[in-house]
């Protein structure tokens, strides 16, 4: 039996002398895990298609539960993530997380075309912006929203509050007096907004912010999913 889908390849092992394990994510069928032959020998023809944040359409042969590549189709190689470091990780980190929040059998559109868009941004300008955004859109996707509105206990507005708590069991900020969680300071809140699509005050967004928002994010998803985000790790550490 074959099988066309359009997918993004999330993650790649090795497997025997030449060959890979790939994790494809596509929007109808959640991931797909699917070998692909020959790829590690420099003239396989099918070399892109085993290359990290490749976008394209593969032919699938399938047999019982099992895939193999037979073919693939390039739409977008988002090359330029791979040409620079810190673009390099930050897409990794999208890649990572998508991994994470999908399952195989199951379909995933939003964040299959949130990872796409994530990446088209991160290839045409400021990575750390998309990442940021992109992280919060499939958390929220997932179950797992960020909730950066008026503190989650009192009500109080949180704008200009020096210090603030997280509370990970709810993912959301509280005012210093109310909240038994990590401490998080205003810059960190007014990141989330700001990526959040929500009003936020000019003057706490920096770049130590940003910094700042990523770190609670890995925090965040480390805790609800019990996975480590290695990639996310490696991106702030070159921030």
């Amino acid at each position: 039996m074959e099988l066309i889908v359009n997918a993004l390849m999330l993650r790649a092992a090795d497997y025997n002398e030449n060959d890979k394990i790939l994790t494809l994510l596509t929007a109808e069928r959640g991931k797909i895990s699917a070998g692909i032959k020959g790829v590690k020998k420099a003239a396989a023809k099918l070399k892109f298609a085993a290359q990290p944040f490749c976008f394209a359409e593969y032919s699938l042969s399938q047999r019982g539960d099992r895939y193999t590549v037979t073919n693939a189709a390039e739409c977008e190689s988002f090359y330029d993530l791979r040409t620079d470091i810190n673009k390099f990780y930050a897409a990794s980190a999208a890649a990572e997380a998508a991994n994470a929040l999908t399952y195989e059998g199951d379909e995933c559109r939003e964040i299959f075309y949130a990872c796409v868009k994530a990446l088209s941004e991160m290839c045409a300008g400021d990575e750390r912006g998309a990442l940021i955004r992109y992280m919060l859109e499939v958390l929220k996707i997932s179950g797992y929203p960020v909730n950066a509105e008026a503190c989650a206990v009192c009500g109080a507005p949180l704008f200009n509050e020096a210090a603030l708590r997280f509370d990970f069991d709810a993912g959301s900020f509280t005012c210093g007096g109310c909240g038994n969680g990590a401490g998080a300071s205003r810059v960190t809140y007014n990141v989330m907004r700001k990526y959040g699509g929500k009003s936020y005050s000019e003057d706490f967004i920096t770049e130590d912010g940003e910094k700042r928002a990523l770190r609670l994010i890995r925090e965040y998803v480390s805790y609800k999913l019990n996975v480590s985000f290695k990639s996310l790790s490696e991106y702030i550490r070159l921030l």
